[in-house]
């Protein structure tokens, strides 16, 4: 019976970041067998990146195609956390693709007990602001589309860099109405509106809230997470620069 090596997966991670160069995932396809393999990949990297006795994470992502399918969740990078207008310029990345994002910052800090009881109707007060957020996705994969699903979950679900705009208090919208626009370098501007994922970016809290504590680690206030896009991902050059603007919430740019 084959067994999980997440420490292989981590290894060739760490080298692909190292050398900037990255790992053919073919030859690691099937060392994963479950998501936990993929979240101890992750924390093995982010222990020899940042060191092993790091502060709880204060960036988050998390989301998923629906409401219904299983929710994935990595803590990011914050040397790759920059606030826009932002200049990728000098920042490697082997691929450039575009998502558009809601994030928000907790108010309160967040116990493993709170997170165990939280309901997605219970959510009141638990949020204090919001901002436009553009993700850069990237890959440690020489097969960043093809890879297998939990090898992209180790390498931060294909996670670059992300770009925060202005912090504005949050409010109950109706985001079914929500329009956002993607301007890319010279490309015609790409129109959205209605389009998460989950109906509203704040349903996704109490799951991403259980997996943060699943260590018996409190949440502090202050902690960020990014929502999941509302464009799917759109490809970007060297040299472009990004502006994604939400009405009634704000923008945020990138040159990359």
């Amino acid at each position: 019976m084959s067994s999980a090596q997440p420490a292989a997966v981590a290894a060739a991670i760490l080298q692909a970041r190292r050398d900037r160069h990255p790992a053919n995932a073919d030859a690691l396809a099937g060392m994963l067998l479950t998501p936990d393999d993929a979240y101890a990949v992750q924390a093995l990297v982010a222990a020899a990146m940042h060191g092993p006795g790091q502060l709880f994470p204060r960036f988050w992502k998390s989301g998923g195609p629906s409401r219904e399918a299983v929710l994935t969740h990595a803590a990011l990078p914050p040397e790759g956390i920059w606030t826009s207008p932002a200049d990728a310029r000098s920042w490697h990345f082997n691929i450039r693709l575009i998502e558009a994002e809601i994030a928000l910052r907790l108010a309160r800090e967040v116990t493993p007990a709170q997170a165990a009881a939280m309901t997605h109707d219970g959510t009141a007060g638990l949020i204090d602001a919001m901002a436009v957020a553009v993700e850069i996705v990237d890959s440690r994969w020489q097969q960043p589309a093809a890879a297998p699903a939990l090898l992209k979950l180790a390498d931060l679900q294909a996670h670059g860099a992300l770009v925060l705009g202005e912090w504005v208090p949050f409010a109950r919208r109706d985001w079914s109405a929500q329009r956002c626009t993607v301007q890319i370098g010279s490309q015609p501007v790409v129109e959205r509106r209605g389009t998460h994922s989950m109906g509203d970016p704040g349903w996704l809290l109490p799951t991403w809230l259980r997996h943060a504590t699943r260590d018996g680690q409190t949440v502090p206030a202050g902690t960020v997470v990014t929502t999941g896009t509302w464009c799917g991902m759109l490809p970007a050059s060297v040299g472009d620069r990004v502006v994604v603007r939400f009405d009634g919430v704000g923008e945020a740019s990138v040159l990359l």
